[in-house]
């Protein structure tokens, strides 16, 4: 198994999962000493990102930066983060549709799945104002990382 860098390096495992490391804030605390349930999203939009602007873009394609808007969240919540080291974020697309396509996730502290998580991402045209269908190079790009 391919393990992330420090440092938040994404690196693509063999099964088709992109791995990032997102460090855990003082600030996502709360009053229990835990993650606070609404910073995961800050913690999964950090790794989706990391795949759709800066994975995308050392694969050449720079088109998921000009507009993606999230449709659906969904988040399932297995046992409390601590403050401490970075969590694993592991994901993947779990659908792809002409307009859409849905991220899974898998949060993991000291290597314990935490969370697993789904957004449904939507390309969108921010200068017209409009969804868009996914380009033949964004179908490319997620292509390895698609569920079979």
């Amino acid at each position: 198994m391919t393990e992330p860098t420090r440092g938040g390096k994404p690196q693509v495992e063999n099964h088709g999962r992109y791995l990032v490391d997102v460090p855990v804030r003082w600030s996502d605390m709360d009053a229990y000493g835990h993650v606070n349930n609404a910073r995961f999203l800050t913690i999964y939009e950090e790794a989706r990102v990391a795949l759709f602007f800066q994975g995308a873009r050392e694969h050449g394609l720079g088109s998921f930066e000009e507009g993606i808007v999230i449709a659906r969240h969904e988040i399932d919540y297995l046992r409390p983060v601590d403050y401490g080291d970075p969590v694993r974020v592991e994901m993947w697309i779990s659908e792809q549709r002409a307009a859409s396509f849905t991220v899974a996730y898998e949060l993991f502290d000291d290597g314990e799945l935490a969370s697993r998580a789904k957004s449904v991402c939507v390309p969108y045209n921010l200068a017209n104002g409009h969804p868009r269908r996914l380009t033949p190079e964004e179908r490319e790009f997620l292509r390895p990382y698609l569920a079979t």
